[in-house]
């Protein structure tokens, strides 16, 4: 393994997806500063986060190039541009404009997340364990940047002002675009050889271990995004009188992702990823249960952190899934239409519990639980009809 080129990939990576991950927070708490409201800022919010769909004709650009790293850098700077550009307009110019700006940088924000991911396999030539050990760091960036983005921005916006925090998360954006441009070059063999758009997603669909990983990842992004976006907010004043307890809940589950990216790295997944997958889905499945019926405050914290640590492996498994069975010439395209729908249906998950809100707390972990049991099932279903 390129030890010093996984390092690089690592900073980089954790330095931009830091800035994607903190980006809608930073939008808010500067709308709200600038006295455009809370709307303005949810509007923000979805403008940055709706472009992801166009992930895989983003990537296309990405899979036909020659060196895909000049592709990510671009992107990054596009981000960071476009990010500022948005905190500079608001309350100094329509909001249109800086809804504008936002889908700007939201179109760009797939290469962040799964464009960046694709680079991995180029890191680790040496190997399967060391292939599935930059996996695993990669998933420990995810973790950092979903833990660690948003409180750097809240506390950067509670020192100074909301506009510099989002001007600070730009910059960081900006200074991932250099870096990346010293990692290990990613060379194809010809360029502009790269699948269509519509045929990769057909091959998404008809390739059982991609397909299976897909379902996967759509179904615990459908209830993770309800289950740590509005429920355990409720399922934290229903257990305790203090403020704060559902977000020490979420916190919980971020700290249980980070330990857990850390052993996966440390402890890299050997077994098949399509075998491994449906295994951790049933597991994260459980946890949903248990955190569903946790009678105290601690046990439900347990729970919760018990649910990122298994979410760690699991996303590195999908992240491995995505490396062994994509095709080669529509790889990116797989990496970022995966990410891409996954934070679609994290968006769907806090909008359904936010209308099935007044069925409490515990029903709604309850219902996400049997969600992401019922596709483990399926996935292992499917795994065995294929087969057989």
């Amino acid at each position: 393994m390129n030890a010093c080129g996984l390092q690089r990939y690592v900073t980089a990576a954790t330095v931009v997806r830091c800035a994607d991950a903190s980006a809608a927070v930073g939008l808010v708490l500067l709308a709200v500063d600038t006295g455009a409201g809370a709307r303005a800022g949810a509007a923000l919010a979805v403008a940055l986060t709706a472009p992801h769909l166009l992930g895989p004709w983003v990537a296309h650009r990405l899979d036909r190039a020659r060196d895909g790293r000049a592709v990510l850098a671009g992107a990054f700077v596009v981000y960071s541009a476009a990010i500022a550009v948005a905190a500079l307009l608001l309350g100094r110019a329509p909001l249109a404009a800086a809804v504008g700006a936002t889908l700007v940088a939201g179109t760009a924000g797939p290469l962040l997340t799964g464009g960046m991911s694709s680079l991995v396999a180029g890191l680790a030539r040496d190997g399967e364990r060391a292939q599935r050990r930059a996996e695993g760091w990669d998933a420990v960036t995810y973790g950092i940047a979903g833990a660690g983005g948003p409180a750097a921005v809240a506390a950067v916006a509670t020192l100074t002002t909301p506009l510099a925090a989002v001007l600070t998360l730009a910059a960081a954006a900006l200074a991932a675009a250099p870096l990346t441009l010293t990692l290990p070059a990613s060379h194809r063999d010809a360029p502009g050889d790269a699948l269509a758009v519509r045929d990769t997603l057909e091959a998404m669909a008809a390739r059982g271990p991609l397909r299976r990983a897909t379902v996967s990842v759509l179904v615990t992004a459908l209830a993770f995004g309800a289950v740590l976006s509005v429920v355990a907010v409720m399922l934290g004043a229903a257990l305790t009188d203090r403020a704060g307890a559902g977000a020490a809940l979420v916190a919980a589950y971020g700290l249980g992702n980070l330990a857990g990216s850390l052993l996966v790295t440390a402890f890299p997944l050997t077994s098949e990823p399509d075998v491994t997958m449906p295994r951790l889905v049933a597991l994260l499945g459980g946890g949903l249960v248990l955190c569903a019926l946790a009678p105290t405050y601690p046990l439900a914290l347990a729970g919760f952190a018990l649910c990122g640590a298994v979410n760690a492996p699991f996303m590195a498994a999908t992240l491995a899934a995505r490396s062994l069975y994509a095709p080669p010439d529509g790889r990116a395209q797989v990496f970022v239409s995966q990410a891409g729908a996954k934070i679609a249906m994290a968006s769907a998950g806090t909008a359904l519990a936010g209308v099935a809100a007044s069925a409490g707390p515990r029903a709604l972990i309850g219902v996400a639980a049997a969600v992401t049991l019922a596709g483990a099932g399926a996935a292992a279903l499917d795994r065995r009809l294929t087969a057989a």
